[in-house]
């Protein structure tokens, strides 16, 4: 009889060792890969506007926003014109922004050889659309950097009774140049009566202007998606959320104050009614995930193996007590200025349209599906841990928070210091 009881005691035993030991792994790795991770969470990236219209099949406008020195540099290395680069840099150090003009109106042939080379739309058929670049050129900020502002009228066949519509392609600093990655072409469209959103990059560089509503979908749903995986410094919030939550009420309740404050804020500035600077912005979201994790390894330091106890009296609303209400404030708080994040990474700053906020919306959809898989994953193993060997879940959830922890202070540190 004692082997056998042996046995069935060790089963258990053993199954919550290995949970313990890939839960410490898992940790170890996550940390590690933060560790090697830049301090900016969402890298070199660029994103291009596009403002296509048309009056007639057989003439379309496209007007194009284009980072400054990033432009610069790429015209320069592709077209071989260093006169550009030399000229335009010059004004851009000095904030002089008429020399900007100048620099760039001297150069619209270099210019407009990148850019009908990179930017294409095709008419009826598949024939190719000539495009011609204006003289003229302006320089604004937008994502608190400058931006050139050049346009280009083009002439498409004329189309026939079967085939109509036109497709928009752009590669635009693709990230064989090796100066951004990953850069984004943000088109609005008003275009063979039909009008939209839609984004391009290098997986998916065109889209045609009698897309359906559902691959309008599909494409910010995407945006969003991938937005949120590549934002390291969202995802760890969100880590330090789920581990520092008690029950799963509170991993819904936490989650749900976060996507209401972070949709309100993103929809607000990507429409352009807020608009604070990313000096500001950046930091803070560095900060929130470094106070959140923290907020837990306090209560840790205080109640010990009583972190995770949940002290609900009479009048506990929604099954929260006064800490779990105060984290819920903290978070809204916090999700607020995330929001601003997703729409600075985003670039859009447009005026209000129903197509628009159309777009916006789903591509937070795409952001909350992300959420939504990462607390799938996440949560339950926590929670099976918490049942099965409550005091190496603390020294798990509170290993994970203090890498997070840390990552959140070098982050807030470095990107002060980077202005």
């Amino acid at each position: 009889m004692v082997p056998e009881v042996t046995r069935r005691r060790s089963g258990p035993s053993a199954l919550v060792a290995r949970v313990v030991a890939a839960l410490v792994l898992l940790g170890v790795v996550v940390v590690g890969l933060l560790a090697a991770a830049p301090a900016s969470a969402h890298g070199f990236s660029s994103v291009v506007h596009a403002d296509v219209t048309s009056t007639e099949p057989e003439s379309v406008r496209a007007e194009l926003g284009l980072e400054y020195d990033l432009m610069l540099v790429s015209v320069a290395t592709s077209e071989h014109d260093d006169a550009l680069h030399e000229q335009g840099q010059r004004a851009w150090d000095d904030g002089d922004f008429p020399g900007m003009v100048t620099a760039a109106e001297a150069h619209t042939d270099a210019i407009g050889e990148y850019v009908l080379d990179r930017f294409t739309v095709t008419g009826a058929g598949g024939q190719a659309c000539t495009g011609e670049l204006d003289d003229t050129v302006a320089v604004d900020i937008q994502d608190e950097v400058p931006y050139a502002q050049v346009a280009v009228d083009f002439t498409c066949p004329e189309p026939s009774e079967t085939q109509s519509g036109h497709v928009v392609s752009s590669e635009l600093f693709p990230d064989d140049e090796s100066f951004v990655r990953d850069t984004k072409t943000i088109v609005t469209y008003d275009v063979d009566d039909r009008t939209g959103s839609a984004t391009l990059d290098a997986e998916q560089p065109s889209f045609s202007t009698e897309q359906s509503a559902g691959e309008r979908f599909w494409e910010f749903f995407r945006l969003g998606a991938e937005h949120l995986l590549s934002g390291i410094d969202h995802i760890l919030f969100l880590v330090a959320l789920i581990a520092g939550s008690r029950r799963l009420r509170e991993v819904v309740y936490t989650a749900s104050a976060f996507t209401v404050a972070h949709s309100i804020t993103f929809i607000l500035a990507a429409l352009g009614v807020v608009s604070p600077p990313a000096i500001v912005v950046e930091p803070l979201i560095a900060l929130s995930i470094a106070a959140v994790a923290g907020w837990y390894l306090w209560r840790l330091w205080r109640r010990r193996s009583r972190a995770d106890e949940l002290v609900v009296g009479e009048h506990g609303h929604f099954a929260l007590d006064r800490s779990g209400w105060t984290r819920l404030a903290v978070v809204f708080a916090f999700g607020l200025i995330h929001g601003l994040g997703f729409a600075g990474a985003l670039g859009i700053h447009e005026a209000f349209s129903w197509q628009l906020l159309v777009s916006l919306l789903v591509f937070n959809i795409g952001i909350e599906a992300v959420q939504l898989a990462i607390i799938v994953i996440v949560f339950p193993p926590l929670s099976l841990l918490r049942r099965k060997a409550h005091r190496a879940s603390l020294w798990v959830t509170g290993i994970v928070t203090a890498g997070v922890f840390v990552m959140g202070m070098i982050w807030f540190v470095e990107r002060l210091a980077a202005g």
